[in-house]
């Protein structure tokens, strides 16, 4: 005789939206229960490296005066820094890496709160959510506290990576917190352009806008503030008020350390929680505060074949990230002889770094180079965001609809590969533009902008190789693509343009293709890294397009 025993009884739901909130809110961090410890140990790895690189390289009280008061006289270094507070060794690594941590964070706060709201909407999930006892404005409260709880997560991690590398307890804990009301100030930032715009991809361009703004707000700031008499420390200028990011900046740990600017982030947050709030229970799902224009009738000649229509669907954002090579790249070109008459102005960096370099236009030509480093991730970025469009219009199935026409795999495929090399070839021909225009006025422009030419020319063989990596894991792991392809990016960065200040071993920074980029500054630059970087390119590219051809699509 056959028994059947019973299942164990369900947890009883309690009815209505209270009781449905830690269902739904358990169901956000399962789905990102890979994605937000990425980020999180991400961040303080990054962190720990840092605060142990510095005391490492900069362990001497006297170097660590020279090279603060060097940059506190110097306002280019400012804008990509911050401001600095003091010579002690927990002062410079707050100095060092707060502005980035603090950017990293507010990507990702907003990247949270639009995937798990306006994200949500276009995938249909809300729809089926807002037919269960959930309602409206449930799901919106339990990404919120979704989002608080990454961000104190972030803010944990970072200050305990901190003291562990053996900085000052007390400032530690605050750096964590000042991390903290970063993100929680931008997830609220996110959660209002989910309700403004229509789309995913509209609300996370006007979030990433806003965190640029923040960004350029501080970085005014900055530039502009009062040097002390000492100078070993500098006072920001208004603007940087404005900014979330100098909120968390003036709480000014390891030296002062004052919480009194992180209530400036609360109330932020509790401001935008409550418009996001507002709108949320006012509007209709799927509909948004700014509507999308209706189409023309009738499609241009140019929008007939898969170029064209990748193309339309993709030159805004990619006009976008060559707007920022643009700024990028004359920043480079105007900021080079400022840099070269402060070191000329100091005897340590006129002995030693003028001695090395063999001159003042091959010191601009260093300078500039190095920040075209940062305009190549710059174009691999645009390149991978353009390429994963293609597996997003799979997992929405346009894809389908594109593919039963006589378009077939390869060419779906070949074609966003070709627009992706555009928006590489587009960011750095901004670039150089930028940064010819910036060095017009310099006494050997001619030299210096042919430098320019080869420095931006230098960083397409990367940026190529990291476009090709993204094809092919789109064409054979589509569902792990969007993910891995980011981490691809983020290990090249960290591997490649920080690694040596990690100090990370020789055969892990060999793994990232900038590594590889010429450097054109040298006396004779070698090229034979950007050949082979762009004959693997090639074939990876070709290996995509045969996975492609060999599997279904995958929703």
């Amino acid at each position: 005789m056959t028994t059947v025993s019973a299942r164990p009884a369900a947890p009883a739901v309690h009815a209505g939206p209270a009781g449905t909130l830690w269902p739904v809110l358990w169901l956000r961090l399962r789905r990102d229960r890979i994605q937000l410890p990425v980020w999180i140990l991400a961040l303080a790895a990054f962190a720990l490296l840092s605060a142990t690189a510095v005391p490492a390289s900069l362990g001497a009280a006297n170097q660590r005066d020279d090279l603060i008061r060097v940059i506190v006289g110097t306002p280019t270094i400012l804008i990509f820094r911050g401001e600095p507070r003091g010579t002690g060794t927990g002062a410079v690594v707050f100095f060092q890496v707060f502005a980035n941590l603090a950017v990293a964070v507010a990507f990702m706060s907003t990247f949270l709160a639009v995937r798990h709201s306006r994200a949500e909407e276009e995938s249909g999930r809300s729809d089926l959510l807002g037919a269960t006892p959930v309602g409206r404005v449930v799901p919106l409260i339990a990404t919120v506290l979704h989002g608080v709880a990454a961000s104190l997560a972030v803010g944990v991690a970072v200050g305990l990576a901190v003291a562990l590398s053996g900085l000052n307890p007390t400032g530690s804990v605050l750096m964590g917190a000042a991390l903290t009301g970063t993100g929680i100030t931008f997830l609220g930032v996110g959660l209002v352009a989910a309700q403004l715009m229509r789309t995913s991809r509209g609300a996370n361009g006007l979030a990433a806008a806003s965190v640029g703004v923040a960004y350029v707000l501080r970085a005014l700031g900055d530039a502009g503030g009062t040097p002390a008499a000492d100078g070993f420390s500098l006072t920001s200028a208004w603007p940087s008020w404005l900014s979330p990011i100098g909120w968390g900046q003036h709480t000014r740990a390891f030296t002062e350390n004052s919480a009194g600017p992180l209530a400036l982030d609360l109330v932020a947050a509790a401001v935008l929680v409550a418009v996001a709030l507002l709108l949320q229970s006012r509007r209709d799902t799927g509909s948004s505060v700014f509507a999308e224009r209706p189409g023309r009738a009738a499609a241009a000649a140019r929008l007939s074949g898969s170029l064209g229509l990748t193309w339309r669907l993709q030159w805004p954002a990619i006009l976008g990230w060559a707007l920022t090579g643009l700024v990028f790249g004359a920043l480079a070109g105007s900021l080079g002889e400022s840099v070269v008459t402060v070191m000329e102005d100091n005897p340590v960096f006129q002995d030693v770094l003028v001695g090395l370099a063999g001159g003042r236009g091959a010191i601009i030509d260093l300078f500039t180079a190095t920040l075209f480093s940062l305009v190549g991730v710059l174009a691999a970025a645009a390149s991978i965001q353009t390429m994963l469009r293609a597996r997003q219009e799979e997992a929405a199935g346009v894809a389908e609809v594109l593919l039963s026409t006589r378009l077939g795999r390869i060419r779906w495929l070949f074609d966003t590969v070709l627009v992706g090399l555009a928006a590489i070839v587009l960011v750095l021909t901004a670039a150089v533009v930028g940064g010819a225009a910036g060095l017009i006025r310099s006494a050997d422009a001619a030299d210096r902008i042919t430098s320019v030419l080869q420095a931006g020319l230098a960083q397409l063989p990367a940026a190529a190789l990291l476009l090709a990596v993204t094809a092919l894991l789109v064409a054979v792991l589509p569902r792990w693509s969007i993910g891995l392809s980011w981490a691809v990016l983020v290990a090249a960065v960290v591997f490649g343009q920080f690694g040596e200040l990690l100090d990370l071993p020789e055969w892990l920074r060999d793994l990232s293709p900038f590594t590889h980029t010429p450097a054109v500054a040298a006396a004779a630059p070698d090229w034979s890294g950007a050949w082979w970087m762009s004959a693997l390119a090639v074939v990876l590219a070709a290996v995509a397009f045969g996975g492609i051809r060999r599997r279904d699509l995958a929703p």
